[in-house]
């Protein structure tokens, strides 16, 4: 063996792993149709870039305002059980042009679920991921999860006690299902505590799980709170 073929066979030794896992076949999908529509000129690469763009940055804050708001003002919390997307206007948030550049919602049916002392709801889409994105941002990857969408419809008191949310037997559950065109967030009951606080303190507590139901709004629980973690059993060592 010659010197150079010692050292390509060395040099191959080292080759390292792609950095960039083999896309999926959804991927390709979605980019094939992405090409096409433009191709089409059903939209251009510059309008596709600023609605990415735009869904990247929404997230549920509208939607805590629009709870925080029902719990201060009786005549709003009507408006938003009677008609969600007018108050979902009101904090902001339009569902027939989400984006502010023509592009209407896919999706144009939201209720809101109201909480009360004997009953809890909670949302989920057993079919895939159905979620009110323009109000809500969007859904956590663990809502998608078959795990997920399969074991809420069955057994919502296991599943909301995993999240850390124990409810009392004498309390209902009832989980709604996200589908094609329906769309769901749930109004919760304003905690004890939050006597006299303004729209902006008691939306800094409706997190994203409060509005889904996987959890309850709590004083000193906020969106950005760091929550407690356990120790690694095995902890790497320096």
């Amino acid at each position: 063996m010659t010197d150079h073929d010692h050292d390509h066979d060395h040099d191959h030794d080292r080759e390292l792993a792609p950095t960039v896992d083999e896309i999926t076949d959804f991927e390709v999908l979605e980019i094939a149709l992405r090409e096409l529509c433009i191709e089409k000129g059903l939209f251009t690469a510059e309008e596709h870039r600023r609605f990415t763009e735009f869904a990247e940055q929404i997230n549920s804050t509208p939607a805590a305002h629009l709870v925080a708001r029902a719990w201060l003002d009786p005549e709003f919390k009507k408006l938003a059980l009677t008609d969600a997307l007018a108050a979902s206007k009101a904090v902001g948030v339009d569902w027939l042009e989400p984006t502010g550049f023509g592009t209407p919602s896919d999706f144009t049916a939201l209720k809101i679920l109201e909480d009360t002392p004997t009953l809890h709801h909670v949302i989920v889409c057993a079919l895939c991921s159905c979620y009110p994105r323009p109000i809500m941002g969007n859904s956590p990857e663990w809502y998608r999860t078959p795990n997920y969408r399969r074991r809420m419809v069955r057994w919502p008191r296991q599943v909301l006690a995993e999240f850390g949310l124990y409810l009392p037997s004498d309390i209902a559950i009832r989980v709604e299902d996200s589908n094609q065109k329906h769309r769901f967030m749930v109004l919760p009951l304003r905690p004890k505590g939050t006597e006299g606080w303004d729209e902006d303190e008691l939306a800094q507590i409706v997190t994203r799980d409060c509005l889904i139901g996987v959890a309850l709004p709590k004083p000193g629980v906020t969106t950005n709170v760091i929550t407690d973690t356990r120790a690694a059993v095995h902890p790497a060592t320096e």
